[in-house]
């Protein structure tokens, strides 16, 4: 062998090793139970599909932000008919980045990314009260009917018109008696 012909092997194999240790940390799925679906995780993003409109969805996340005490960039924040992002920094600064996309008119895909490289632990306590989130508003209707039914259906009670003055409610003068039958 050549020298020639030895640097292109030992090109190739750090060509080689290179991709297979920078691609290993990239790709990891995991499969969630339940109405979520499929959870994963590419590139340091969770990745699923939520059975909620997109409008129900951003309202969650937007929820979520709030709840965690997350500080939500406005100016990068918002939505349309179709997606949606909402964009915040945590107390270590570090972003934190929600995307929704509408698959359907009831099914949005969901996408978080927390800081640079992804953080596991912050991301699932965020999709976790994303989804509580979203969970509320299915029994949001049902506590609704709950009250209405503990509550008896009240009958309406007659308005009885002032008398004129000088008559009982009966009709009748106030200095007259009633006639009593002899």
């Amino acid at each position: 062998m050549g020298v020639y012909m030895r640097t292109h092997l030992v090109c190739l194999l750090l060509l080689l090793i290179s991709l297979a240790t920078g691609t290993s940390g990239c790709l990891a799925v995991a499969v969630g139970a339940g109405a979520a679906g499929t959870v994963a995780y590419m590139a340091g993003d969770m990745d699923t599909q939520e059975p909620y409109s997109i409008e129900e969805t951003y309202v969650a996340a937007r929820a979520a932000a709030d709840e965690l005490g997350l500080n939500v960039i406005e100016g990068e924040t918002g939505k349309d008919s179709l997606s949606a992002r909402v964009v915040a920094r945590d107390t270590a600064d570090k972003r934190i980045s929600i995307r929704l996309k509408a698959v359907t008119s009831n099914m949005t895909k969901l996408s978080i990314r927390v800081g640079t490289f992804g953080d596991d632990t912050k991301t699932h306590l965020i999709y976790n009260t994303i989804r509580e989130n979203l969970k509320a508003l299915d029994e949001e209707p049902a506590e609704l009917m709950e009250s209405q039914e503990s509550q008896e259906p009240q009958e309406p009670t007659a308005v009885v018109p002032p008398s004129p003055p000088g008559e009982s409610p009966e009709g009748t003068s106030a200095c007259e008696s009633p006639e009593t039958p002899s």
